[in-house]
């Protein structure tokens, strides 16, 4: 039999080293290519296969391919479009069926979180209900650190390092500023229903360099008279502190303190905004002078402090989606297991995409202090590890220097458009 050729795409909010996951794909099935014949890659996502606007993977050299293992972002465009179910649009699976056949594709890799386990799930039972014979694995990542499963997710480990790192470095900034000027910093940090990158900002707290730090979890709902009392005394201890929000976080009649009344995509609400609502809040009733930021898009694609662990994981997940997919292993995802703590050690075990697909994991309780501020002992020892060693990229004249893909368009096989709804 002749090799059948592969389809990789990326989708939902990219990550610092989503490309690392990309890289450990096209490199291992360049390592079988009596069994996988050529990597097409999507452009933007699942949208990429739908309108034939596929990507030759194979015009780029083993360099490039291999620069992609330190450069952040999406290489192929990532994409936020959730496929509907088969009863419900039909036609979008007829067309990935001819897709797919135009151009021989039988493995099909989606890198991405919840909604794109979905989408790899709803694509890996074509066979079943339509006929066409694909095996379908997915790559995890996310920044949420919400899958399902596995351990951790890649991407996270990158954007908690950063977080962490970040509030170390501007609380020390207060500190120096409190005694005449600014005595309250918030960051706002990404994390819809779980406050994983939230909890990130505890780390910038130890035993060696003890700093006042209050975080606000989307698990806990916010009460603004406790949340006050808190910031006060530790500006009545300390002189200043910081506080760590998570745009997710809502108040006790369950909404969202920053949602702004839009969608996305996927038809998640689209929040940002909730550091300038506490911020004012401090104002009105502390009469603190403060500072907020945004973390938003930097948290994600910092690169430059990435973590290590992560970067090893994100390619690892990527390697063994085509090692399964070659196992002839169907709807599955390539989970991260946790061996140890001390010293820390993981592997690579494997999930059902039955059980990570519309399946969120929130921080457990026993992670958050009981006064709902803070992380405890045992939430430091899982985060720990996970923002482990640097894994610098290549530098060139002061700035990180990344790789920008040829992205060779192949030809279209079909006559037919589609357009997407």
């Amino acid at each position: 039999m002749n090799p059948r050729n592969a389809f990789y795409a990326q989708s939902g909010g990219v990550t610092a080293v989503i490309n690392a996951s990309a890289c450990g794909v096209i490199e291992t099935a360049r390592k079988h290519r009596r069994r996988i014949g050529r990597v097409y890659a999507g452009r933007n996502g699942i949208i990429g296969a739908l309108l034939e606007d596929l990507i030759d993977t194979g015009k780029e050299s083993p360099t490039a391919i291999r620069a992609l293992r330190h450069t952040p972002a999406g290489a192929f465009g990532s994409c936020r479009y959730k496929l509907k179910g088969v009863d419900q649009n039909r036609a979008e699976y007829e067309r990935l069926i001819e897709v797919f056949q135009a151009h021989d594709i039988g493995y099909f890799f989606y890198n991405g979180g919840g909604d794109s386990a979905d989408t790899c799930l709803k694509i890996s039972q074509l066979g079943g209900q339509l006929g066409y014979p694909i095996i379908a694995v997915h790559v995890p990542k996310t920044v949420d650190n919400d899958l399902p499963i596995t351990d951790c997710c890649p991407g996270f480990g990158s954007v908690a390092k950063y977080i962490a790192v970040s509030t170390r470095e501007a609380t020390l900034d207060v500190a120096s500023m409190a005694k005449t000027s600014t005595k309250v910093f918030v960051l706002e940090v990404m994390g819809r229903h779980a406050g994983w990158i939230a909890a990130a900002g505890g780390l910038a707290s130890d035993k060696d360099l003890e700093l006042p730090i209050v975080i606000l979890f989307p698990e806990v709902p916010f009460d603004p008279a406790r949340f006050l009392g808190r910031v006060e005394e530790c500006v009545r201890k300390y002189g200043y502190c910081s506080v760590v929000v998570s745009e997710g976080v809502k108040g006790a009649d369950g909404k969202f303190l920053s949602d702004q009344g839009l969608r996305d995509a996927f038809g998640h609400a689209q929040l940002g905004g909730v550091a300038p609502v506490i911020a004012a809040l401090i104002k009105q009733q502390l009469k603190l002078k403060y500072h907020w930021a945004v973390a938003d898009y930097l948290q994600r694609a910092a690169r430059h402090v990435a973590s290590k662990t992560d970067a090893e994981q994100a390619y690892a997940v990527g390697r063994a989606a085509v090692e399964l997919a070659l196992q002839g292993r169907n709807a599955v995802m390539p989970a991260i297991v946790r061996v140890s703590n001390r010293p820390y050690r993981w592997k690579i075990g494997v999930a059902e995409l039955e059980r990570v697909a519309n399946h969120e994991k929130m921080m457990p309780r026993d992670f958050i202090t009981d006064d709902g501020f803070g992380i405890t002992p045992k939430c430091r020892a899982y985060l720990a590890p996970l923002i482990r060693g640097e894994d610098y990229p290549p530098y060139q004249d002061g700035l990180p220097k990344y790789v920008r893909l040829k992205n060779a368009p192949v030809k279209k096989r079909l006559t037919s458009g589609f357009v997407l709804k």
